[in-house]
């Protein structure tokens, strides 16, 4: 039988150290095992924190489902900004005709349009894709009705009532798009967009509900542009009746003609650039400019100094970025909610009003754009929360009272914790150890499992 005695080891030739640096070399039996790393996948980012993230995801959701109303939006912004320009061109003397300024800020635009489409290459500049080519001219034939509209109906109507008319557009514009093109337009909708034109009566409080009062014009679009043509028409005799009652009719007529040309936009849709939209209405416009000023011999007042011609300048690339943004907003949206956002010009007037006039809003004022903001913000929310509902539903099938769910998320149950046995039962077997037997100088090993 073998010995069991140990005998003790004794280390030979110790190092009389407890300290090693990198000049004593590694013995090549000795492997060297690095710390472990935290591997970074590629592309990965190191986790936010989960609330943090939440409202990142959630800010980013909000933003693509209203896109086309923040389109809208921006657009309305550099509407108000043109319009600052405006105002000071109009204070020259002479001013600047209104529609030698149409004739400016629309050629401005086509040129730009035509530019860009032939360097990019956009099949059919002129024209437009086959297919579409009638509702273009029909968007352009609108637009001009709604501009011919306001510029008439300021000869013999306050700009106040003006603007309350012009903001019925927006509602008119829903209405036509869920009638025509049968788009969803919900009575969230409708009551929100009553809300914001209740808010543009606040802020332009017109001459009949709030009586002739003096207070700032707002910088709307339809604002300066045409503040020649009614200082022109302070400086007549009084208005008559019959006049004031067909300025209104002709304002309503503007009205439809921009019901019109926002729901041809929605019509034509992606199926064509939206630069093609500019360049037919621009044409239009700057046609009917010309041809006006001969008629109407409207001189032509050219500004001599430098400032004058860089705000001519403005005026036409704030205009063409603005109808670029609100073509691109009114494709992605329907037409019910991309135009609420054209109440949000009003707001910008406001503040501009403020900045480059030292203009200070009335309480009205400031309530009436508290409203529109409401209003805006509401509709954007419930778009928010109609997607977030379907995708919710569409994503929790456990949670449908379809009985042959549940049936069959019990039998995978059922197969899954059968399968978990078996692996159970396999990695369970346990080695036992060998057993010796001694006979006839032979040793025998019997391995037990």
């Amino acid at each position: 039988m073998p010995s069991t005695t140990r005998t003790p080891f004794t280390a030979v030739s110790t190092p009389d150290r407890t300290s090693f640096d990198t000049e004593i070399p590694l013995s090549p039996l000795v492997s060297y095992l690095p710390a472990p790393t935290r591997v970074i996948r590629d592309g990965a980012r190191p986790k936010l924190p989960r609330t943090l993230h939440k409202v990142l995801a959630t800010t980013k959701e909000a933003i693509y489902d209203n896109r086309g109303m923040l389109l809208v939006a921006a657009a309305q912004l550099f509407f108000s900004l043109m319009n600052v320009w405006v105002k000071k061109l109009n204070s020259l003397d002479p001013p600047v005709p209104a529609f030698e300024l149409i004739f400016v800020r629309m050629s401005i635009t086509w040129v730009c349009c035509i530019t860009y489409m032939f360097i990019a290459k956009v099949p059919d500049p002129i024209l437009g894709p086959k297919g579409v080519r009638l509702l273009l001219v029909a968007r352009g034939f609108f637009g001009f009705f709604g501009l011919f509209g306001v510029y008439y109906s300021l000869q013999y109507l306050s700009l106040s009532d003006a603007t309350v008319l012009t903001f019925l557009a927006p509602m008119c514009t829903a209405i036509s798009g869920a009638v025509l093109l049968h788009e969803p337009f919900s009575w969230r909708e409708a009551l929100a967009g009553l809300a914001s034109l209740f808010g543009v009566v606040l802020i332009a409080r017109p001459q009949f509900l709030f009586g002739k009062q003096h207070h700032a014009t707002p910088l709307t679009d339809i604002g300066h542009v045409v503040e020649v043509a009614r200082r022109a028409a302070e400086e007549m005799a009084a208005v008559t009746p019959a006049q004031r009652v067909g300025a209104v009719g002709v304002a309503l007529l503007g009205v439809l003609g921009a019901t019109g040309a926002y729901t041809t936009i929605r019509a034509v849709g992606k199926r064509a650039h939206p630069l093609h939209n500019l360049v037919s209405f621009s044409s239009q416009c700057v046609i009917v400019a010309t041809v006006a000023m001969i008629v109407m011999r409207t001189p032509v007042v050219v500004p001599m100094r430098w400032d004058w011609l860089l705000m001519l300048l403005l005026i036409g690339i704030f205009g063409f970025i603005a109808q670029v943004l609100l073509t691109m907003g009114l494709q992605r949206e329907t037409a019910g909610r991309g135009t609420m956002a054209v109440y949000v010009q009003i707001i910008f007037a406001t503040i501009f009003e403020r900045v480059f006039f030292h203009s200070s809003p009335s309480v009205l004022s400031v309530i009436g754009t508290l409203i529109i903001l409401t209003s805006a913000i509401y509709v954007a929310l419930i778009k928010a929360r109609t997607h977030s509902g379907k995708r919710s539903g569409a994503e929790s099938p456990a949670a449908s009272d379809d009985p042959s769910v549940e049936e069959g998320l019990l039998a995978n149950h059922a197969e899954d914790s059968l399968q978990e046995s078996k692996d159970v039962e396999l990695t369970s077997i346990a080695v036992a150890p060998p057993q010796t037997f001694e006979g006839d100088g032979i040793e025998t090993h019997v391995l037990k499992t």
